[in-house]
């Protein structure tokens, strides 16, 4: 599990003093401001968040730093990450999705099906895709994904048309 998890990402500039268009990946999108000071990803730069209002897309803020249009722009595209130990801990049941990517999974009988190497989530529910012998893109359902096992490393899968 690394010690920073993605929060967000600018989508480029808003405005002309500096302000950016921030796209939260929190699922509460203004959380994205309670976390503290958070980094580029390579940790060479870091940023305490203001919001300032809602911006079709996501959200208006400041960034310590950040005073003119030419600043915010020359971010766009960069990737706020926060420290593992300022998120909240999660339910049982829950996972931030940087600890489900690069899980080995299996299917119910042992069987390895490949490694999980993205989630997605278009609005019906994450999908997990792993790579194994072939691709598969899993829903992320208690049925088809009955166990995730952090601590091993490994995710128990059930694939749609498995008993066949």
């Amino acid at each position: 599990m690394s010690d920073k998890i993605c929060v967000g990402a600018i989508a480029g500039a808003f405005g002309v003093r500096g302000e950016v268009r921030l796209k939260s990946f929190c699922s509460e999108p203004r959380d994205i401001a309670s976390y503290g000071e958070l980094t580029t990803e390579d940790g060479k730069r870091s940023f305490t968040v203001k919001l300032t209002r809602p911006v079709t897309g996501g959200l208006g803020a400041r960034l310590s730093g950040v005073a003119t249009r030419e600043d915010a722009e020359a971010l766009k595209g960069a990737t706020l990450w926060a420290p593992r130990n300022a998120l909240p801990s999660l339910p049982d049941d829950e996972f931030y999705h940087a600890d489900l990517i690069g899980l080995e999974v299996f299917d119910t009988g042992g069987v390895p099906l490949g490694r999980v190497r993205a989630i997605f989530d278009h609005g019906a529910g994450d999908i997990l895709e792993v790579i194994g012998k072939e691709q598969l893109l899993l829903p992320f359902t208690r049925a088809v994904v009955p166990t995730v096992d952090l601590t091993a490393g490994r995710i128990i899968a059930d694939p749609p048309g498995s008993d066949e």
